[in-house]
């Protein structure tokens, strides 16, 4: 496996008529083609800008962040981000609420829906493709985000804790069936977590590595 995703040296800080405020500082890894990361740590220790950072919402002020040895503009590379909520339409099917990020890209076409049915019956959602997202319990929807964000075919996979708002029982099952889904579409995925039982259950973690001196957060 290749080198997809590098981190090099980046930092970043927020700047307001406060002051400023150091979020991340010299923060170097690399993550490989078809592999799953972990990166956990408190509240406030940067995880999320660092996910803003590699989705390019934001700029770094230091570093460079490079997807297959080139900047994230002119890569050509595709990022999916799935963020704590699954901002589900509640005017909106299921299958509408899954077409909408192709129908604002102009990607939606017949053999989408050929997709979509394809994968809302491998994920167990076939039956409720009519339905609006309050018949759905927190797990569906949260795989129903995940399904909305993986038709846009992401190169890389941005989870930011996605369980959070499940009670403990449901996280375990949903993040069994989230990691069931990235396995079997392939997909080079970073989750932020400040549990780290949630992040060990995924089964698909290979090691354990410290992150960063300066940060509070680890890398799994």
């Amino acid at each position: 496996m290749g080198k997809l995703l590098k981190i090099n040296n980046v930092g970043y800080t927020y700047h307001s008529l406060d002051g400023e405020t150091l979020a991340l500082k010299d923060i170097s890894f690399h993550v490989n083609d078809g592999e799953f990361l972990a990166i956990v740590g408190p509240s406030g220790c940067g995880k999320s800008t660092l996910l803003s950072l590699i989705a390019g919402l934001i700029t770094p002020d230091t570093g460079d962040i490079l997807i297959d040895g080139k900047d994230l503009k002119s890569s050509g590379k595709n990022i999916g981000y799935m963020l704590q909520k699954d901002h589900l339409l509640e005017w909106r099917s299921t299958q509408k609420n899954l077409t909408l990020g192709l129908e604002i890209q102009n990607k939606l076409t017949d053999n989408s829906y050929i997709c979509i049915n394809e994968m809302l019956s491998t994920y167990g959602l076939i039956t409720f493709r009519d339905s609006k997202p309050s018949s759905l319990s927190g797990g569906m929807r949260q795989r129903a985000a995940l399904i909305r964000t993986l038709l846009l075919e992401p190169d890389i996979l941005l989870l930011d804790e996605p369980f959070s708002a499940l009670d403990y029982q449901t996280r375990i099952e949903v993040s069994d069936d989230i990691w069931g889904i990235i396995r079997n579409e392939h997909k080079t995925a970073i989750l932020i977590t400040h549990d780290i039982s949630e992040a060990m259950t995924t089964k698909m973690l290979q090691f354990f590595r410290h992150f960063s001196p300066f940060s509070d957060f680890f890398i799994y």
